[in-house]
C-alpha cells in the first residue's frame, strides 16, 4: 500500500499541467554549473508559483545561495530582507494541505517525489514560542517569544529523491522538467556535519537556548557557495 500511495503521489505531480517555466542559472564555487528549469503548477498552486515567478524576476533569487544540502534535497536561502506575511503564507500554507488531500501526500506517499520544486512555508525544526516577562506602559505583561526564524514563504527546496518529511512544511509549486543533472552537482558538495544527534544539542533545543537554533542554521551547510547567478521566466 505504502508502495502504491508513493506512486500514486508521484503519478499526480507528473500529470499536473505546466503553466509557466522558470530558470536558475546556477554557479558552485565560482564556476558555472549548469541550468535548472522549472515548470510551474498555476493552475494547482496558483499562490505559490505566483509567488515563485514574482522572486524569479528581478533581483528575487538572483545573487543568493544555496544553503542545506541533506540526502533527500537542496534548499535555496530565499530573500531574508523579505518579512513576514501572514496572509501570505498562509495561503500558501492552504495550498499546501489542499495538494496533500488531493494528491494523496501522507500514508506512504509524498507530493515531494524526485525532481519536486516546493517553497518553504513552515520550520517543523522550531522550538514552541517561549513565555518572557516584559514591561509595558509601566505594567508587567507575559508575552510569547519565538526562538529562531519563521519561514518567510521565499525559501525553496528541490527534492533530489522522494522526501515525504517536506510534506508538512512544503508546498510543491513545480517540477524541474530540465538539470536535475545540475541538482545532483548541488546535492555532492560537502557540508558542514550535522550534529542535531549529540545529547548537549538536544538538551539546549529543548529548553529554547539560541545558541542551539543558531548553531542548526549552519548544519548542512555548504563549504563551497553554491550561487544562483541569473534567474527568470522563460517563454512558452
Amino acid at each position: 500500500r505504502a508502495q502504491e500511495a508513493a506512486a500514486a503521489a508521484s503519478a499526480c505531480i507528473d500529470e499536473l499541467p505546466i503553466t509557466a517555466k522558470a530558470f536558475l542559472d546556477v554557479s558552485i564555487g565560482g564556476e558555472p554549473a549548469g541550468r535548472i528549469t522549472v515548470g510551474l503548477f498555476g493552475d494547482a498552486a496558483p499562490a505559490g508559483a505566483a509567488r515563485f515567478l514574482s522572486l524569479a524576476t528581478g533581483v528575487g533569487y538572483r545573487r543568493k545561495e544555496f544553503v542545506k544540502v541533506v540526502p533527500g534535497y537542496v534548499q535555496h536561502a530565499g530573500v531574508v530582507s523579505y518579512p513576514v506575511i501572514p496572509a501570505v503564507t498562509d495561503r500558501l500554507a492552504a495550498e499546501m494541505e489542499a495538494a496533500r488531500a488531493r494528491c494523496g501526500g501522507g500514508a506512504g506517499g509524498t507530493m515531494n517525489a524526485a525532481g519536486a520544486v516546493s517553497i518553504v512555508v513552515r520550520d517543523p525544526s522550531l522550538p514552541p514560542p517561549k513565555p518572557k516577562l516584559v514591561a509595558r506602559g509601566g505594567r508587567l505583561k507575559i508575552e510569547e517569544e519565538q526562538v529562531g526564524v519563521v519561514p518567510n514563504g521565499t525559501e525553496f527546496v528541490i527534492a533530489t529523491r522522494d522526501s515525504p518529511e517536506l510534506d508538512a512544511s512544503a508546498l510543491v509549486v513545480g517540477r524541474v522538467v530540465a538539470g536535475m543533472d545540475v541538482v545532483g552537482r548541488i546535492a555532492a558538495v560537502a557540508t558542514v556535519k550535522d550534529n542535531t544527534g549529540s545529547a548537549y544539542f538536544k538538551v539546549a533545543k529543548l529548553i529554547g537556548d539560541k545558541r542551539a537554533v543558531v548553531a542548526e542554521r549552519g548544519f548542512n551547510r555548504p563549504y563551497t557557495k553554491i550561487l544562483v547567478t541569473n534567474c527568470g521566466i522563460l517563454e512558452q
